[in-house]
């Protein structure tokens, strides 16, 4: 009786490694190396932020800049004293961004919307002359209007009250093409046309069909809008004159002038715990907003 032996596997050749694949191992070792340089960069502040914040007013001159003082950890009592120097008038300021955001970012963010999905889903004459002029009002940077809007709201009485941080603060050129581009990719024509012959009026149609699918672009103007008001400083600067209204910029830059005026207290380890406080509060508002990316990309979507 014979037996017949399996075939040998033939052996398995390694494939060759041609030019491409070499090019594309170098733009992707590359690409980490400048990604990693780009972290890097935006990282630091951050680190010496949460480094300097843990030391005292002595410990900021005393250590390294970029390494905790031996001496005293003190993070817990800068955050105590940052709430109750000068009568607590941090909290005051917390409060005034906290008030300018929601009217100011989030009135923006509520314009945007409605101004980007109109320009997006109806036509009308002059409409390549609003795209024109929104286009020009993105290129123009905020300082530059900063002096003929106080002399308008001087004109008015509303300098040195809220009003004038507010105001100005609803208008959003970048926000309004935002919502623009965003609103003519992400919403079918054909399912606004299907809701108006269901009987759905406009404002019906755009805020139980349309907001889902703009959920995505609505929470990044948002964002966007936050951060520009949060960050808005020459403005208020030239605005206010009371410290009651002054929001957080404006209010640690007084802080920090201090030491330069005659008699003036140093709190440097004030400004720097009340910056990173700042800091950690707009992270949070991120990841918490975060979520909506994802939600609103499948939201409002027809079931077959």
């Amino acid at each position: 009786m014979t037996t017949t032996s399996a075939p040998k596997a033939a052996p398995r050749t390694a494939k060759p490694v041609t030019l491409s694949s070499k090019k594309r191992r170098k733009g992707s070792v590359l690409l980490t190396v400048l990604t990693s340089l780009m972290a890097v960069y935006a990282l630091f502040p951050l680190a010496w932020l949460l480094i300097n914040s843990t030391k005292t007013q002595e410990g900021l001159f005393s250590s390294f800049g970029l390494w905790f003082d031996d001496g005293k950890f003190a993070l817990f009592s800068n955050i105590a004293d940052t709430f109750t120097y000068n009568d607590g008038i941090y909290t005051r300021w917390l409060l005034n961004t906290l008030l300018y955001v929601v009217l100011g970012a989030g009135g923006a963010t509520l314009l945007a919307l409605l101004g980007g999905y109109g320009l997006a889903k109806f036509d009308f004459v002059g409409k390549k002359a609003v795209f024109a002029i929104v286009i020009g009002a993105v290129a123009v940077p905020p300082t530059a209007l900063a002096v003929p809007t106080f002399l308008m709201f001087s004109k008015m009485g509303l300098t040195n009250t809220p009003w004038a941080v507010i105001i100005p603060s609803l208008i959003s050129p970048f926000g309004l093409y935002l919502m623009w581009t965003f609103a003519a990719q992400a919403i079918p024509t054909e399912m606004l046309e299907a809701a108006r012959v269901d009987g759905a009026g406009e404002f019906r149609t755009l805020f139980k069909i349309s907001v889902p699918l703009l959920m995505p672009g609505l929470i990044t103007t948002l964002l966007f809008t936050m951060v520009a008001t949060i960050n808005n400083y020459f403005l208020p600067l030239i605005m206010l004159k009371n410290p009651d209204w002054y929001p957080l910029t404006v209010g640690l830059n007084s802080w920090n002038a201090q030491a330069a005026t005659a008699g003036g207290e140093a709190v440097f380890n004030l400004v720097i715990t009340g910056s990173l406080i700042t800091v950690v509060l707009l992270l949070a508002a991120f990841l918490s907003l975060q979520r909506f990316w994802q939600s609103g990309l499948a939201a409002g979507s027809v079931k077959e």
